[in-house]
This record gives C-alpha cells, structure tokens and sequence, in this order.
C-alpha cells in the first residue's frame, strides 16, 4: 500500500505532558500570588482609571538565561524604584515568528545549535520564569506555538498576540482561553481593524482542538477573554503613534464598543526598525498624555544589556554578552535614563493625588 501521510515527516520525538512538566517545576504559592497581584494590578492599569503607566520592557527574546537574569536583577531594582508611577514588567520571548526562516526562540532551540531540543526549551522557559517572578517582576511574553501556553501560560502575567499572527483564528481561539490580560497588535500591514476584531473574537466562547494538562487530543472550550487590548506597532505604511492615529484607534475601539485603551510598541514600525529611535517614539507619547490624553496606557521598549543585535547564527562562544541574536535593542543605560524620565514626566498626572 502507498504511504499518503507523513511523508514529509522525518521524526516525531515525545514530550513530557503539561501535568509532567509543571509537576517537575512547579510554582510556588508565593509565585502563584504574586502573578494574580500582577495581572489585577495590570487589568487596572487597562481598564479603568489608575494613573500609573503599564510599561513592558526587555530583550527582544531571551537566548543566554544568565545575561536575561543579570537584565532582570537590574530592572527589578529600577522597577522597585519607579512604581509609584509606573508598572514595569519584563519581556520574557521565548517564541520568535520568523518572516521567512531563523533562529525560532529557546523554546524551539535552547542550544542554539539547531537541534531543537523543545523538551529542554520548555523546562529552561519554565525555570527562567520562575527566577524573574521571584525578583518581584511580572512577567510578559508573545505566545506563537498553541501547545506552549499549557506548559507555561501560569507564570505569565500579560500576554500578546503578534502582528504575523492577529489574524489567525487558532490564535484568537487560543487567547480566548488566556489566563492573563493580553494585548493584540495591529497587522503587519498596519491595520487597526485586524486587532479590533481580535479582541471581539478572543473576548467570545470557543471551542477549539488542543490538549489538556495530560498531552491528550481535547476539544478546549473556553467562556472568552475580556482582557484583551490593542497594541500599536506601526505597519508596512509606517509608525501609528501619533495623535492623529491614536485618534483613529479610539474611534475604532468605540464604534467597536470597546474601551479605549492603547499601549504602544515603541520599536518595530514604529521605529522604523531602529531601535535609537525609541525613546523619540515614548517622548512623543509623553506629550500627548501631558496634553491630556486619558487612552495611551503603556507603552513597550524593546531593550537588553548591550545595544543593537548581532548576526545569527554563528558560533556560541564567538556571541557578545548581552546582545540580541533577533531585533536590535536599546542598551542598559539607555533604558535607565528613560524609565526615569518617564517617572518625572509622569509627575503631573499625580499631583494632589491621594497615595494608592
């Protein structure tokens, strides 16, 4: 008889369940409340009106745990200092969505050597989140693959949903099912429609295939995510941050009958793929907000220990310390002086404030 499946298919290797995997690593109570407080305390910065600025930042993606721990010790301490006026909480990408091929994140090839190793990536995910949460920083990632979030969607306190992937119907059921608040970003094109019916379609019941804590087949139903948020990147036609877009935005979401709530990516298209160009886009925001904008609520900085990024793949022991092997990030001290200068700048929005 003629093979008609799998053809294609050179190897298929078992993974430890969810239930096996976060048995081996479990969280701890202490954990467990800490990502509740965080994702109320996100949830509030979204939706109604605390005055303190939901800011995501971190690495690009995380490749080398013991610079993304070094990045972490340090923006829990500028976190700590700054929480008066604002909420910081770290980027931890572990899932890459590439435009055409390349290195696809540690969960897919933690030994950067291309031996995808997913059963070694989901346990150093899982640890390394654990080790950020323990700093006393909330946790942030995209979530790309729709098998990943059972085995690590517990310690995550905000979630995205990427442009490449806004569209998608597994992912808008997926997020349906999500924890956390989740931002959606607007298309790769630059469409804001694409995020606003995201949110319409993840905020409803589904029912979807996936599979449980035990690795079975399942169909998942879900009662729908009412967490969900747009994210402004830019597009193909360029940045959307300025009055003008973040005016269009509100229109939408309120035709839409949805809160008007924005954060802003200040990197990709709204960088115009220049990560310099950073703190330009969050001064600009500033303004706006200064001028008495009530819906820009956060913003997101992509940022590591060292600037820029550096070519991938090339031998591990040839990688500088503390440099992205995806997009190119502002540096350590770069990022410290804007967070202070977002703190200051905030000033005013809590003047005669009574302490929260």
């Amino acid at each position: 008889m003629q093979k008609t499946s799998d053809i294609n298919v050179v190897e298929t290797r078992a993974l430890p369940s969810p239930a096996l995997l976060l048995a081996e690593l479990p969280k701890t109570d202490a954990q467990a409340d800490f990502v509740t407080q965080a994702r109320r305390e996100i949830h509030r910065l979204i939706f109604t009106d605390d005055k303190r600025f939901l800011l995501i930042v971190g690495p690009c993606s995380i490749h080398d745990l013991d610079a993304g721990r070094e990045y972490a010790r340090r923006l829990s301490a500028l976190a700590k200092a700054v929480a008066d006026r604002v909420m910081i909480v770290m980027r931890v990408y572990f899932e890459k969505p590439r435009t055409t091929v390349g290195w696809k994140g540690l969960v897919m090839d933690p030994h950067l050597d291309g031996s995808h190793d997913i059963a070694a990536g989901l346990r150093l995910g899982r640890t390394f989140l654990r080790d950020v949460l323990d700093l006393g920083l909330p946790t942030a990632t995209e979530f790309l693959d729709p098998i990943t979030p059972q085995y690590v969607a517990d310690l995550v306190c905000w979630g995205a949903i990427g442009a490449r992937t806004a569209e998608s119907q597994t992912h808008r059921q997926m997020a349906s099912g999500l924890s956390m608040p989740l931002g959606f970003k607007n298309g790769t094109d630059g469409s804001i429609t694409t995020a606003i019916n995201a949110i319409k379609a993840a905020s409803q019941p589904h029912t979807f295939l996936g599979i449980n804590l035990d690795g079975s087949a399942s169909a998942i139903v879900t009662r729908g995510n009412p967490d969900c948020h747009v994210v402004l990147r830019g597009g193909s036609a360029g940045p959307n941050y300025a009055p003008a877009h973040i005016a269009q935005t509100e229109a939408l979401l309120a035709k839409a009958g949805l809160p008007k709530s924005i954060l802003v990516d200040c990197s990709h298209d709204n960088s115009a793929k220049q990560p310099e160009r950073q703190p330009e886009v969050m001064r600009e925001l500033l303004a706006q907000v200064a001028a008495g904008n009530t819906s820009i609520m956060g913003a997101m900085i992509e940022s590591n220990l060292g600037a820029g990024n550096q070519p991938f793949p090339q031998p591990k022991d040839k990688l500088r310390y503390g440099v992205s092997i995806t997009d190119a990030c502002i540096d350590w001290p770069t990022t410290e002086r804007l967070v202070h200068e977002l703190h200051a700048a905030l000033a005013p929005r809590f003047a005669g404030a009574r302490p929260v």
